[in-house]
């Protein structure tokens, strides 16, 4: 079983940055992969990047170099660095962790937390 748990979140003007923390519990931390995802109310859950246990990274096409996801192993920490925010990127943000390859897909992944608020202001 693995519990995660973001933070970071809050509001932010257009242009600005934030960073997403999840903490995970469990000694297996380095063996998931790792992502993050955002939803609207209303709408689907959206992929916005992923790293391997391997420590490879994928990100969907509107976040590329603008989101940057990374992981400190020996803290069972995954980060997400967003930065040049657009009122667009409001959502809530919420952690995945699991063992799949389709990184892209809500159930390719096995936990899940609660989520963290991100608003951008105009």
């Amino acid at each position: 079983q693995v519990q995660l748990v973001e933070s970071g979140g809050g509001l932010v003007q257009a242009g600005g940055s934030l960073r997403l923390s999840c903490a995970a519990s469990g000694r297996t931390f380095s063996t998931y992969n790792m992502g993050w995802f955002r939803q609207a109310p209303g709408k689907e859950r959206e992929f916005v990047a992923a790293i391997t246990w391997p420590g490879h990274t994928y990100y969907a096409d509107s976040m590329k170099g603008r989101f940057t996801i990374s992981r400190d192993n020996a803290k069972n920490t995954v980060y997400l660095q967003m930065n040049v925010l657009k009122p667009e990127d409001t959502d809530v943000y919420y952690c995945a962790a699991g063992i799949g390859s389709s990184i892209a897909r809500t159930r390719n992944w096995d936990y899940w937390g609660q989520g963290t608020q991100v608003t951008v202001s105009s």
